[in-house]
């Protein structure tokens, strides 16, 4: 037999001092571990520091400022709105009569609140009037600069203010309340229109629709070449349903500028419904749509 002592002069040791050693190695790794996640825990802390510090500042090198000369707008609202209504419509593409009648109908939505005394929103006016100018013009007359020279704002302003814009206005109560169909009334009056303006036997046809192409400002990130047109241009397709006197009572939106007018258009209320809208009537189209009982185009060709 090995006696302890010749054990330890071969290397060996005792089987005590391997357990204090397996002991002493496990804690080594415990405490490797335990500083490993306080770094990883002092470093995640840094970064979030930083990009918090980074978010607190607009802007994170010196910038030089624009001079600029008074805003066009306030002569627009404050001036031209009461003394030319031709220019006033010409920067707005709206009359002052339908720019105060869209303010109102739109001034109570949440949206344009932010619930500051100390720092309330712009007035409701001022971002309507940012938002028609925007979407009236093309090309770099439409871009976020001239836009904000003309408003007298940044151009973050002149985004925020169009996202509020559209919020506001494809809300459901709103679209509801504005696009709807005619009462009876109304639709008696639009068969008188069509049938004094042509024949007895087509008064029926008391409603129109075509398509409309809206022109991008840029091509879009996603599925881009979707919005290409026939026009060579990128858009989106919009439909509208109009009476006679022409008081919009329903529209499809949302498809590209590629998509055939026939598509859009079974996106529409009356073409999903028509069977309960139209009763022994029609809606005059051209000859991008296909022709229905209910649907009538002039000229097919």
């Amino acid at each position: 037999s090995v006696s302890n002592s010749d054990s330890d002069s071969l290397g060996f040791g005792t089987w005590e001092e391997s357990l204090t050693d397996e002991a002493v190695s496990d804690s080594d790794d415990d405490n490797a571990s335990d500083m490993s996640g306080v770094e990883g825990n002092l470093t995640r802390r840094w970064v979030m520091d930083q990009i918090q510090e980074m978010y607190a500042h607009r802007y994170e090198v010196p910038r030089k400022r624009i001079d600029k000369s008074p805003p066009l707008m306030y002569q627009v609202l404050f001036a031209w709105k009461q003394t030319r209504p031709d220019l006033f419509r010409q920067q707005l593409r709206v009359t002052p009569y339908t720019f105060d009648c869209l303010v109102a109908a739109l001034q109570d939505d949440p949206i344009w609140s932010n619930f500051s005394d100390s720092s309330p929103q712009t007035p409701v006016e001022e971002q309507l009037a940012t938002l028609l100018y925007r979407f009236g013009h093309d090309g770099n007359a439409a871009s976020l600069q001239d836009v904000a020279h003309w408003a007298g704002i940044g151009k973050g302003s002149v985004v925020t203010f169009t996202r509020r814009g559209i919020t506001a206005i494809c809300r459901h109560h709103f679209l509801k309340k504005y696009i709807r169909m005619p009462t009876e009334e109304e639709k008696e009056e639009a068969k008188k229109w069509v049938e004094e303006h042509s024949c007895r036997a087509w008064r029926n046809g008391w409603c129109f629709v075509d398509g409309t192409l809206i022109p991008l400002y840029a091509r879009p990130y996603w599925y881009g070449e979707s919005y290409f047109d026939r026009k060579c241009r990128y858009s989106i397709n919009i439909q509208v349903v109009n009476l006679p006197n022409l008081r919009i009572i329903d529209i499809a939106y949302g498809y590209t500028g590629s998509t055939h007018d026939s598509t859009a258009f079974e996106g529409t209320r009356i073409a999903k419904e028509y069977d309960e809208l139209l009763d022994g009537e029609w809606v005059w189209a051209d000859s991008a749509y296909p022709i229905q009982t209910w649907v009538v185009a002039p000229y097919k060709k």
